[in-house]
């Protein structure tokens, strides 16, 4: 979304490219939903998978020979280097650096002078390897003591010396690139001029920008984004955590393929786009002031890399909430009642649902909760509040109530404006006051000791059923 964001206020491009090297975590499905994801979101990539553009493709499992093409390049500058080691060799001198008490065991400048790969092997051996089809990788060729330095919009200047970094892997023995060969290649074919990220990709940092250096490319400009933390603050947050928690973290409902298993999203819990967008924003970037509604040109207007914080931010399930009720008060009403009517079983006229609708947007933090809070619309109460009822029924209030009723049924027409001037004019009659009233005329209309204005509910009930419900109420109560 900050990438999103970031492009629009500079009049750049959104790219949707989809990373899917790593075929052992290919996910079935899993494309269609980040599509569908960002649709619902209003987040339109300008170009990228099925949206079209000029450097295509941008599904980077249809790019192998692209990356191969440059996989050859280093090695024949000597930037890159073929490695034949088995599994088990590999394993072998892991063990023998924890043995000899090396914390960070590496594949670097010096355990690679103990390994099978063509820097220890001669030319003859090396392409004796490869004719005969062995397996191998590639990997990058790292000095062994040299600072690699990058100024990062976030974090400022990061310097990093090579001897701390292992040769990372850029071609695996399958042909697919790693993430480190297929995004610095693309980045630069595809002219990217900001990356935009996760704090979790600052370590790999150091290695891209040394790729770029090796290329003789110019980097992109860096900006790496604080973790999204527990509610707590104590640890990133992971779905785990979010189920034990009871609050989604998927943008819409996923079924694991393999499991089975189903991760409630933000969507079918009831969040409106808007409201997650807003919320997502505020999750590690302010654009200072007391503002907080921001619709996504607001957002786009405002935004700047200079206010993403560095520490981490706290999910905070209750903001996001605030934020739905928000959105839900400013919501257009149409669109509200037609929301609606799709959630209730009960046939009702456009209009009388959009009054219902409207009656209601202000007491529930999602349009999914409308049908029970005003299920007393379509079905008269048949339980009172107890303690409502002990406390503030009476058979005095109970008939001036009737009487109300009574001379309302009389009107040719009303609104809750003139339904609330007939009332009070029936209690001054009756030297009644209006607050021993109104909590029995709730009661009895809606069983509840709460809930939307009264004279609202009145006009959207109707004057024979206000009485018939204020007649049975004193059936049951008096």
């Amino acid at each position: 979304m900050y990438n999103y964001l970031f492009a629009k206020k500079n009049n750049g491009t959104f790219i949707l490219r989809i990373e899917d090297t790593d075929q052992t975590r290919f996910v079935p499905g899993a494309e269609e939903y980040i599509e569908e994801s960002l649709k619902w979101a209003g987040i339109t990539p300008d170009e990228g998978v099925n949206y079209g553009g000029n450097y295509g493709p941008y599904r980077q499992s249809e790019r192998k020979d692209i990356y191969l093409k440059y996989a050859q390049q280093l090695l024949d500058e000597g930037k890159a280097y073929y490695a034949f080691d088995t599994p088990e060799e590999l394993d072998a001198m892991r063990d023998r650096l924890k043995e000899a008490r090396v914390a960070n065991p590496q594949y670097n400048a010096v355990t690679r002078m103990q390994m099978s790969n063509s820097l220890t092997l001669s030319a003859e051996e090396t392409q004796a390897k490869l004719d005969a089809g062995e397996p191998y990788v590639i990997r990058i060729k790292l000095p062994r003591n040299e600072d690699v330095r990058f100024k990062d919009i976030v974090r400022g200047w990061v310097v990093v010396n090579t001897a701390t970094l292992d040769d990372k892997i850029l071609m695996k023995s399958d042909g697919m690139p790693t993430y480190h060969m297929a995004n610095i290649v693309d980045d630069h074919l595809m002219e990217i001029t900001h990356v935009i990220r996760g704090e979790e990709w600052l370590p790999s940092a150091p290695l891209h920008v040394f790729l770029y250096e090796s290329f003789g490319w110019q980097a992109p400009e860096f900006a790496h984004l604080p973790l999204l933390l527990k509610p707590d603050g104590n640890g990133k947050l992971s779905k785990r955590a979010a189920d034990q928690l009871g609050f989604p973290i998927f943008p819409l409902n996923w079924t694991d393929p393999e499991s089975g298993e189903l991760s409630v999203g933000f969507r079918e819990t009831g969040y409106l786009p808007d409201a997650f967008i807003n919320f997502l924003a505020f999750l590690g970037w302010n654009p200072g002031g007391e503002k907080e509604l921001f619709t996504i040109d607001d957002l786009i207007e405002a935004f700047s890399l200079d206010r993403i914080n560095k520490s981490g931010a706290k999910f905070d399930i209750e903001k996001a909430k605030w934020f739905n009720q928000q959105y839900l008060k400013f919501m257009d009403d149409d669109t509200l009642a037609n929301q609606f009517r799709s959630l209730i079983d009960v046939d009702v006229a456009p209009e009388r649902a959009k009054a219902i609708a409207l009656s209601l947007k202000e007491r529930v933090t999602f349009i999914q909760e409308m049908p029970e809070a005003g299920k007393f619309y379509f079905e008269a109460p048949t339980e009172y509040d107890e303690k409502v009822a002990k406390k503030k029924w009476s058979e005095e209030a109970a008939s001036s109530l009737l009487e109300f009723a009574s001379e309302l049924k009389e009107q040719s027409s009303f609104d809750k404006d003139s339904a609330k001037e007939l009332l009070t004019e029936v209690l001054e009659r009756n030297q009644m006051p209006l607050g021993r009233v109104m909590p029995v005329l709730r009661l009895a209309l809606t069983g509840q000791a709460g809930g939307p204005d009264l004279m609202e509910i009145v006009e959207i009930l109707g004057a024979q059923e206000v009485y018939d419900r204020i007649k049975k109420a004193s059936d049951v109560l008096n």
